[in-house]
């Protein structure tokens, strides 16, 4: 294990989690360590009563997600959490009852905080099971420690020894190697509202070409020589990510110091607030180009980037404008490295914007993928505001406009717009819409030459640079759902390796049936051509290990 990089570090705290260290120290973390409930499978919750649901003090309810004060212990939810605070002066951080995480009630937000990591994660190791000898599970024998004797130790949740707690720490790392999880598959920490990170994160990292690019070493964050003390490299911290995904640790793992990379990249979106999945797929993309594109594209005559963020994702797309009064027609190219799609809603009944989710009824009946995608190439008639000059007429006329596919790419992402915005009456909202998508997917009715072909009645035509030997049967492998309301809302995500589908939950990663990712709010879909998904399978099936070990030192096992 090498030695910390000198240029990590963790997530910046909040005023008030400061603030609340200095007064209380780590008690409030310790005496909370001993209602900490946990599960084999790495989750935890706060169980203050075996016989009692935990309400809400204000209004005695427990539907809405509750807060647990670390100063008084009373319970309140989502609701009346800033309530309490307001009425009890400095009782502002908590604690989320559901997933033991810290809760800062001021800034409504989630923060991260290694003490109280380590306390969680010492609380899982207090509760491994021992085997007939009684001494925790491991199969190396080297790392074996008798649990009564621990049990006493490990009281206080921090007072124990660093030589001895690594002991316990690879205890914990060997029984949830066991798993058969495909390698790869790991959990991801959220440092304060980062589910938005950890569900890109997780698609990102199994993406065939975009994998197999960092496994091979083309970037490898030891010897790469972009890195100064100003401005981090994003594809380095992305190339430590690969490394301990595919290290064989099966602990979840703490991206902290990616997300300081990318907060230095992205300073607008630095925050502990939830961000928009997508917009943070855009950023990490645009940041990997801004470090790799300009290098690989020297020499490169087409003007194509060569940066691997364009290699695997980017597509080029084809509008064509076309003049109703002569018929003339402006043919433009662009580049994307996704696709955004209106959900087909032509029977749903208009709905007045407000900020709140637009539940699905009987009556807004079921949108398609198809349904989506055809109405992305459907003739769209500009409005009076936008009349195009057409070069033929030499004046402004009204016209169609027709959106499709020219080149597809080796991976597609599809983007659900479920979040609409009315500037006139400054309101959002989120539409709950049902989306039916396939497993596999065939984009060829949606390439510039079948689009272009239906358009003048199946016709043959000859196209300038169609490129006929690119796939257009697809297979998908992560699907990105958001559940919730608008301004409060979670992000996850399902990953099918080897025709399995997982749930991947921030640190917590399950097995589920595909019958709950057709039923899931998709909000990003991930397609990949079916040449490299079903080689991806074969290399998942004799996957070796990460030789490269993580730069910087876990905390308590938690990465």
């Amino acid at each position: 294990m090498s030695t910390r990089n000198p240029l990590y570090t963790n997530p910046k705290s909040c005023k008030h989690l400061d603030d609340y260290k200095l007064s209380y120290g780590l008690d409030g973390f310790n005496s909370l360590q001993k209602h900490i409930k946990t599960t084999p499978s790495g989750k935890s919750s706060i169980n203050q009563s075996q016989s009692k649901i935990p309400r809400c003090g204000f209004c005695d309810g427990n539907r809405e997600r509750l807060y647990l004060c670390l100063i008084c212990s009373s319970i309140s939810c989502s609701s009346h959490t800033l309530l309490h605070s307001q009425s009890e002066n400095g009782h502002g951080m908590a604690v989320d009852v559901e997933r033991s995480e810290l809760y800062c009630v001021v800034c409504c937000d989630q923060v991260y905080d290694p003490d109280f990591d380590r306390t969680v994660m010492l609380k899982h190791i207090m509760d491994l099971p021992p085997n007939k000898s009684g001494v925790f599970a491991d199969e190396e024998g080297g790392g074996a420690v008798r649990r009564s004797s621990k049990r006493r130790r490990l009281v206080s949740g921090l007072e124990f020894d660093s030589k001895k707690s690594k002991q316990l720490v690879v205890s914990i790392r060997d029984l949830r190697a066991k798993s058969c999880y495909p390698w790869g598959l790991r959990g991801l920490n959220n440092l304060g509202s980062t589910c938005f990170m950890n569900s890109v994160l997780q698609a990102l990292i199994h993406a065939p070409p975009f994998r197999n690019y960092f496994l091979s070493d083309q970037h490898n964050h030891e010897v790469c020589k972009k890195r100064s003390s100003h401005r981090l490299c994003l594809p380095c911290d992305i190339d430590v990510i690969f490394s301990a995904a595919y290290s064989g640790d099966r602990t979840p793992y703490s991206p902290a110091q990616f997300l300081h990379s990318w907060w230095q990249h992205s300073a607008n979106l630095a925050s502990y607030e939830q961000q928009d999945a997508h917009e943070f797929f855009i950023s990490v993309l645009d940041g990997i180009h801004e470090k790799e594109g300009k290098a690989r594209s020297l020499g490169i005559d087409n003007g194509d980037c060569q940066c691997i963020a364009h290699k695997v994702f980017s597509g080029l797309l084809r509008s064509d404008v076309t003049c109703m009064s002569c018929g003339f027609t402006s043919t433009t190219y662009d580049p994307c490295i996704d696709i955004s799609l209106n959900l087909d809603t032509p029977n749903c009944p208009p709905t007045n914007f407000v900020n709140k989710s637009v539940k699905p009824t009987e009556n807004t009946g079921i949108s398609t993928l198809s349904g989506c995608l055809d109405l992305f190439t459907k003739p769209e008639k500009l409005g009076s505001d936008q009349k195009y000059f057409c070069e033929n007429c030499q004046e402004r006329q009204e016209s169609l406009k027709q959106m499709c596919i020219k080149r597809l790419p080796s991976v597609l992402c599809l983007h659900v717009k479920r979040f609409e915005h009315s500037p006139i009456k400054k309101m959002s909202r989120k539409i709950d819409r049902y989306l039916q998508f396939p497993f596999g997917l065939d984009m060829s009715p949606y390439l510039s030459s079948s689009v272009v072909r239906n358009r003048f009645g199946n016709r043959i035509f000859g196209f300038e640079g169609d490129d006929l030997d690119t796939s257009a049967e697809y297979e998908i492998f992560a699907v990105v759902t958001h559940s919730g309301m608008l301004d409060s809302g979670h992000y996850l995500t399902y990953l099918r390796l080897r025709n399995q589908w997982y749930k991947c939950d921030d640190a917590w990663i399950n097995e589920v049936d595909e019958r709950v990712v057709r039923a899931s709010q998709c909000y990003m879909l991930f397609y990949v051509q079916k040449t490299h998904y079903y080689k991806a399978n074969e290399d998942l099936s004799c996957q070796p290990i990460s030789s490269r070990k993580d730069p910087f030192v876990p905390i308590a096992g938690c990465c």
